[in-house]
């Protein structure tokens, strides 16, 4: 098998090799012969060289209808799944422009600011990026040559709140700098979120996530485990709806944040420390699980653990298919069955897919 980027499906190119590995080999597109009709002019001038984007070449249904194959080819071969129970992608409205978190790359002689070329060096130096929020393209021209004896420089900002942050601390910068926090807002629910932890980059489509999960999760319930629970999100979203939340999360930034983020919900603990650690241990079955783990996906005491508490819905939010297929064959085998998988674009122009599944008991009342 060989993975071409920058290549259309349907058309015929020449490539170069980067890659070869034991099954498959990497390359790329040098010369177009016969060109697809979803092949677009990518707008930006770096497409190819910066490491960012992946499918600005295809116009954006193209790139809807490649994820949701991915995501059906996937759940067959790794997972051996029925792919019928995959449901068709969730679009964006508007598939630039969308990044509110960006975390650009600096260069130590001039200061520069910008993203890091495909497959690693050097820095490509940015005045703006198609994807980004407005807000982070206004702020750019203002960061060009603020770089210097930095690593990395972050920008966030929420369109909601207003709130935003430019970390480090940069000197001579007419904005204000080196906030450790911002405040998002998600279903209505406002989030704090420290610098160094994680919260989804788009925002509609976050809100598109949110209703996905609302809609798989039980309307009531006992107990909900928030496994992998970031700064609190689902946890705060859905607490409405069950006796007693229990989140879970590794990062002790995100947990300070979860922490501050729960007092909104008296009825939701935060627990800190890893999943694999912790969810075992529970003395309560839980009557439904949230699992969002990161592109690893879930160790296997995690799904061992879920298979022996037998929670009657399992929700798995997923940034990685080839990992959500491999743990959803575990889970089936282990008594349960995939109800729906819905994928979610997160991030157009790029390689990445999201979905948020349902899992049930085959046989709730098997033993």
């Amino acid at each position: 098998m060989v993975l071409v980027a920058f290549a259309a499906p349907g058309e015929l190119v020449a490539a170069t090799v980067d890659r070869p590995h034991a099954d498959y080999v990497e390359a790329h597109v040098t010369r177009v012969l016969e060109p697809s009709p979803d092949r677009v002019e990518p707008p930006c001038p770096v497409f190819g060289q910066c490491g960012g984007c992946q499918l600005q070449h295809l116009a954006y249904p193209a790139q809807l209808a490649a994820k949701e194959a991915v995501v059906r080819e996937q759940l067959r071969r790794i997972g051996h799944l029925d792919d019928a129970v995959v449901r068709p992608i969730r679009g964006a409205a508007n598939p630039w422009q969308y990044r509110n978190h960006v975390r650009f790359s600096t260069g130590k002689m001039y200061g520069d600011v910008g993203f890091m070329a495909r497959g690693g060096r050097p820095l490509l130096k940015i005045d703006h990026c198609p994807i980004a929020d407005p807000w982070v393209n206004e702020l750019l021209p203002k960061l060009q040559g603020r770089g210097s004896g930095l690593h990395q420089i972050q920008v966030r900002r929420s369109a909601t709140t207003g709130s935003f942050l430019v970390y480090p601390t940069i000197p001579g910068m007419e904005a204000e700098t080196g906030q450790k926090a911002y405040l998002e807002e998600l279903g209505g629910k406002k989030f704090q979120v420290s610098a160094s932890a994680f919260f989804q980059v788009n925002h509609p489509q976050a809100e598109q996530m949110a209703e996905l999960v609302g809609e798989a999760l039980p309307e009531s319930g006992d107990l909900l485990v928030d496994a992998f629970a970031g700064v609190g999100t689902f946890a705060v979203l859905f607490a409405d709806r069950f006796r007693r939340v229990l989140a879970i999360e590794e990062s002790h930034a995100a947990a300070k944040d979860a922490h501050e983020n729960v007092e909104q919900t008296p009825n939701v603990q935060v627990k800190a420390g890893k999943v694999e650690d912790i969810l075992p241990l529970l003395e309560s079955a839980p009557d439904a699980i949230l699992l969002d783990p990161p592109r690893p996906g879930c160790y296997p005491t995690v799904l061992e653990a879920i298979v022996r508490f037998r929670p009657s819905v399992v929700v798995y939010v997923s940034c990685n298919p080839a990992t959500l297929a491999r743990d959803l064959r575990v889970l089936v085998d282990g008594g349960y069955q995939v109800d729906h998988v819905t994928p979610l674009d997160m991030f157009p122009q790029t390689g990445h897919i999201e979905c948020v599944t349902r899992l049930s008991l085959a046989d709730p009342a098997g033993g």
